[in-house]
């Protein structure tokens, strides 16, 4: 049976997604109506449920699932970007990742995921209104209380030290790398995520002057193969440019 508390999905024929908490109570579902919660968690994950006379299958959400549904105040970092960016930032479990700029939360939820329950992500985000949505979207992972929101500059505070990683996704990069490259350990890994070719070359200047090793930028194309009978051709529609990734390894102190 599904305990109280957990993230359950429902989905319909169509392939419409609905999110809900599982909960022994009558539950409001965006799009759905109000549903008894005892339905939900006296189900198992892949069972059909009637609800309203449709009949849904009960998941288990995943990661991509959430960012799928989550609410969005501000462009995310779509997951072909975000997903590669733990693992050039070498980011597991028990790591101390710093994120500047937030957003709707979307790439806090994918370094969550990476560092698990014994790391810690601080990220820092200077809109209140931002702040408050990425609250709302970061709830929705099981280990919340492994994020640390700063309402503050990320090129100004005082961040953490010896963080295992950093990474901007903010207009102006270069000016917070200065402070983010005093933060990260020796052999950690910075990223800058940049929409423009001319901030990409004004942040990896930057990541140079600073001494940074490994130097590397490069941008994700994703294009969907069509399978069916008596052939296989690509897609028409691909997701294209959606943004450049920058990364630099510190491999020693800054003078």
């Amino acid at each position: 049976m599904i305990p109280e508390g957990t993230q359950v999905m429902l989905i319909d024929a169509s392939g419409k997604k609905h999110l809900l908490k599982a909960r022994t109570q009558m539950i409001e579902v965006g799009g759905l109506g109000v549903i008894d919660g005892n339905s939900i968690c006296g189900s198992n994950y892949g069972d059909a449920l009637k609800v309203g006379g449709k009949e849904f299958l009960v998941c288990r959400p995943s990661l991509k699932d959430l960012l799928g549904v989550i609410e969005r105040r501000a462009q995310i970092v779509t997951p072909k970007d975000s997903f590669s960016i733990p693992m050039h930032l070498d980011i597991g479990c028990g790591d101390r990742v710093i994120e500047g700029g937030v957003g709707s939360g979307a790439l806090t939820l994918v370094l969550l995921r990476a560092v698990g329950t014994s790391g810690v992500v601080h990220s820092y985000e200077v809109r209140n209104d931002f702040a408050a949505i990425a609250e709302k979207n970061v709830s929705l992972l099981e280990n919340a209380g492994s994020w640390r929101l700063h309402v503050a500059d990320v090129c100004t505070a005082e961040l953490e030290k010896d963080a295992d990683a950093g990474v901007l996704d903010i207009p102006n990069p270069w000016d917070a790398l200065p402070n983010l490259v005093k933060a990260i350990r020796i052999s950690g890994t910075i990223c800058c995520y940049v929409p423009n070719a001319n901030q990409l070359e004004t942040t990896v200047r930057k990541m140079r002057e600073l001494g940074l090793d490994e130097i590397v930028a490069f941008e994700t194309l994703q294009r969907e193969m069509i399978v069916h009978e008596g052939g296989v051709r690509p897609s028409f529609d691909m997701l294209g440019h959606t943004g450049y990734l920058a990364f630099g390894r510190k491999m020693r102190n800054s003078s």
